[in-house]
């Protein structure tokens, strides 16, 4: 009876699903919504799983009873605490197998196929994990609301924030802060009522690529801004340097936009990744079911 492996990059903004082979030769892949485990209770995530799942199997012309020769490894957003991992995975899958793990540890194992070295996943949310001689250095991800300090939600926000301020005359003004208002309302009236109904970490995530445009159009706004955003990621740099790590790989959409600099920062110590993480996902869950 033939195996397959199912690896799913469950995101605050979206969910990516691929479907591959006993060889990890990938047979379908299909993206779903939001998929942080913190939000309402896992239940998006689980829907964007299994609707994902089922297009995969669709997409690769299999039968939907494939599902019980299909063993899973989900990396995803949230998935920090040890707590939401185990009720995510308990849940009722029809796969032969589950395991769930921060988001982190697939982009890590992706990132260097396997072998040591460090990740930050710069995106939505922010992390970091190395792998240095079989010893594990995890920090960030804990949140939009009290960490994922390099991410692009935070700094979505603390733009927000800071074209409030502008607009009320306390800081300066720029292209960038007009840019902001004006998209979230065009008052400070409309961006507060906007604040107000139920934002989650993506919509201000979603202010990157404007952030992005007026940056390199010489914003000084943006400028002031990005210098906060790559003093977050020196923390981070040193942390995984003082420990041993040789290299550290970059994931995550605001990562890669951000690569130039940071190679300009950081010469050859950052890369970018070997292999995505859903990659890693399908390598991890190989591993894990090579027995079963």
């Amino acid at each position: 009876m033939p195996k397959f492996y199912l690896g799913v990059d469950g995101g605050g903004t979206n969910c990516r699903i691929r479907l591959a082979d006993a060889a990890l030769v990938t047979l379908a892949e299909t993206q779903g919504g939001r998929s942080n485990l913190q939000l309402e209770g896992g239940e998006p995530a689980y829907a964007s799983i299994m609707e994902g799942a089922r297009a995969a199997i669709h997409e690769a012309g299999l039968d939907h009873g494939i599902m019980a020769q299909t063993y899973a490894c989900f990396g995803m957003a949230g998935g920090r605490l040890p707590s939401a991992r185990m009720a995510f995975e308990a849940r009722d899958w029809p796969f032969a197998g589950v395991r769930v793990f921060d988001d982190i540890d697939i982009a890590r194992a992706g990132a260097h196929l396997g072998a040591d070295g460090a990740v930050i996943i710069v995106g939505t949310g922010s992390a970091g994990l190395a792998l240095v001689e079989g010893q594990r250095y995890q920090v960030g991800g804990w949140g939009f609301h009290v960490g994922d300090q390099m991410s692009g939600a935070i700094l979505g926000r603390e733009l927000v924030r800071y074209a409030v301020e502008a607009t009320d005359g306390l800081v300066e003004a720029s292209p960038l802060t007009e840019a902001v208002i004006a998209q979230l309302g065009g008052t400070l009236d409309a961006v507060m009522a906007w604040s107000f109904a139920g934002r989650q970490p993506a919509d201000y995530g979603a202010l990157m690529p404007m952030f992005i445009a007026h940056y390199e159009a010489g914003d000084p706004v943006a400028a002031k801004l990005m210098e906060i955003e790559l003093d977050h990621v020196d923390r981070y740099v040193r942390y995984f340097s003082a420990r041993g790590a040789e290299r550290l790989a970059v994931v995550g959409g605001f990562g890669q936009r951000l690569m130039p600099l940071l190679e300009a920062r950081y010469g050859d110590y950052v890369t970018l990744p070997q292999a995505d993480p859903l990659h890693g996902a399908l390598l991890m869950a190989r591993q894990l079911f090579s027995e079963s």
